[in-house]
């Protein structure tokens, strides 16, 4: 794989690194709501307690993917080689489990922080990671490892 210039690279070429597409996102989302609040559930108690526990298990989802990844030796980050194909753990169920556990990260944060922002930010995050990330990781993946990789793709779905 080259890049324009000819240097051979080994990495997906993921047009922002997720972790500060999340932060940001969830920093933009605070911002606006305390600028301009647009609360989500008028209130509601008990929605504080529910936006807790999915972003709770938003996190146990990110590191069980994150565990898996370690314990097949391969690399998390964007900018580095990927060394294998993980089909364990919660990539079973879901290629992007990581991505997953963000997206349900910024749901239960909305319903936490009782932010209609959180909510809408959720948006352009969400586009941000399926075709700035995710297409671009699917095609580096394709070129690396091949037909091991698209049936691994035909068995597992890319979400939930």
């Amino acid at each position: 794989m080259n890049d324009t210039d000819g240097n051979t690279r080994d990495r997906s070429g993921a047009v922002v690194r997720p972790p500060f597409a999340w932060l940001a996102a969830v920093g933009g989302g605070l911002l606006l709501d305390g600028a301009y609040p647009l609360p989500l559930l008028s209130g509601f108690v008990t929605g504080r307690l529910i936006g807790v526990v999915i972003f709770l298990m938003a996190l146990a989802l990110l590191v069980w993917a994150a565990a898996t990844f370690r314990r097949a030796g391969t690399e998390i980050q964007t900018t580095r080689p990927t060394s294998t194909i993980v089909e364990t753990g919660p990539y079973r169920f879901t290629r992007n489990p990581i991505y997953t556990a963000m997206l349900l990260g910024l749901v239960g944060l909305s319903i936490a922080f009782d932010s209609l922002w959180l909510l809408i930010l959720l948006v352009p995050f969400y586009l941000v990671i399926r075709y700035g990330v995710v297409a671009r990781e699917e095609a580096y993946l394709e070129r690396k490892f091949g037909d091991g990789y698209l049936a691994y793709k035909a068995r597992v779905r890319r979400w939930l």
